[in-house]
């Protein structure tokens, strides 16, 4: 069965303190192509990102985001030596100005040097395990939904295919009809002239292969799309074929009506992975 090449999965992470989501989504796009929005520090991990990608997605504009949403505390260090320094300092300026020393905690957290702030980081290698699995099951999310929307995209291309083949039958009837009218109108040198330039079979015969051909692409697992989209030009040449060959209201109907189908199934395939 086809697949489409919308879709969105997602996973969460969990590390100790460190917590995170990984969302995957996808869109229409010609080749796989992978973009990443990863945390500070974690770019050494895209091409074990794209391997993973690639091995459940073939086709479409694909999106990874990963986002840390919790993590240890920042840490808080307190420079010992430093506040002894300014502890002496201090009582020694209150003793040689007989200043009164009436320094508070306070004053000394200001002071530069004394206090230092280390933001933590989470390190790429030691989540990668975790992220792995949850990477994988945001895909497996991702290509569960491209399979619903592959259902529901092979249902619409078979119906479309079923009422071209109806437009089809209806145009053999006309052509036949016209045939034979013209048989009993025309002389036997115009009537062999009128047949030659109206014969259609060749046409209606290679529609009906290329239904044939995308009912079996339809029912393929992957790479459906850019041959879903070939088969389709070449419906929209020989239909034009049939139209130009045949000066017909009716037949010029049908004509019309098949190339709508077949425009709407080259749309639809531009939707197949």
């Amino acid at each position: 069965m086809i697949t489409g090449m919308t879709g969105f999965g997602a996973s969460e992470i969990t590390l100790g303190k460190v917590k995170g989501i990984v969302e995957v989504k996808s869109v229409n796009h010609r080749y796989l192509d992978v973009a990443f929005y990863l945390p500070v520090g974690f770019s050494s991990l895209e091409d074990k990102i794209q391997k993973i990608v690639a091995s459940r997605i073939k086709r479409g504009r694909v999106t990874v985001s990963v986002k840390i949403t919790e993590r240890p505390h920042t840490n808080i260090l307190l420079n010992q030596e430093v506040v002894k320094r300014y502890l002496n300092f201090a009582k020694e300026l209150g003793k040689k100005h007989h200043i009164k020393n009436d320094i508070t905690v306070a004053d000394i957290m200001r002071l530069p040097g004394v206090v230092e702030a280390k933001e933590v980081f989470v390190e790429a290698a030691e989540i990668w395990p975790v992220l792995d699995k949850a990477l994988r099951k945001a895909v497996g999310g991702l290509a569960l939904m491209r399979q619903r929307e592959g259902k529901a995209l092979s249902a619409d291309i078979n119906g479309q295919l079923k009422r071209m083949l109806l437009q089809i039958s209806r145009i053999k009837g006309r052509s036949s009809f016209l045939l034979k009218e013209s048989k009993t109108k025309l002389t036997s040198d115009e009537f062999s002239s009128y047949q030659k330039s109206n014969d259609i079979n060749e046409e209606l015969s290679r529609l009906a292969h290329y239904i044939d051909e995308a009912k079996m692409l339809l029912k393929q697992d992957e790479g459906s799309g850019k041959k879903l989209d070939f088969i389709a030009q070449e419906m929209q040449r020989e239909t034009n074929t049939i139209g130009s060959k045949v000066q017909d209201k009716d037949v010029a109907a049908a004509v019309i009506a098949i190339k709508s189908k077949v425009e709407k199934i080259r749309e639809q395939s531009n939707n197949v992975e």
